[in-house]
């Protein structure tokens, strides 16, 4: 591991936690609203409350998997999936809600889930830990990736 000082380190987490919370940020202008409520939902859809302290448990842990990665000098290309992915999560929300784009939106998750998917198999090798603080993630976007497919599905 190369020496940081504890400063650099504070600073870096702090930096990696605010651009992974840009995406929810710039997703938040596009909420849910009414269309959304007047959708047909499977029983098994999760209440709204649900979704805010989940996205925020998720990315503080994206956040530091990714600080843990660039913290020991992990390659270039693991960084890059890391903000591919992050700007598929930020472009789902608004095909989703914003453009009622259910179709296109199952796209753009199913396209993120596979970037998840490389993103921590790139962690994996630089920071076991970063690969299993991603895995909350890939199995969360699996669950919504099944929403949204099922959403789809209900509402064609």
């Amino acid at each position: 591991m190369k020496p940081h000082s504890t400063t650099r380190d504070k600073l870096s987490l702090l930096g990696w936690i605010v651009l992974t919370f840009a995406a929810p940020a710039a997703a938040a202008l596009t909420p849910p609203g009414p269309w959304y409520q007047a959708l047909n939902k499977p029983s098994w859809n999760p209440p709204a409350w649900l979704f805010a302290p989940v996205w925020t448990c998720l990315y503080l842990g994206m956040a530091v998997a990714v600080w843990l990665v660039w913290r020991k000098g992990g390659p270039r290309r693991a960084l890059v999936l890391y903000v591919v992915q992050l700007a598929l999560n930020a472009l789902w929300t608004p095909v989703f809600f914003g453009a009622h784009q259910t179709g296109a939106a199952l796209a753009v998750i199913l396209a993120l889930w596979v970037a998840i998917v490389l993103t921590l198999r790139a962690f994996w090798p630089v920071s076991r830990p970063a690969g299993l603080l991603l895995a909350p993630y890939l199995g969360w976007v699996s669950f919504a990736s099944y929403l949204n497919f099922t959403l789809w599905q209900l509402n064609r």
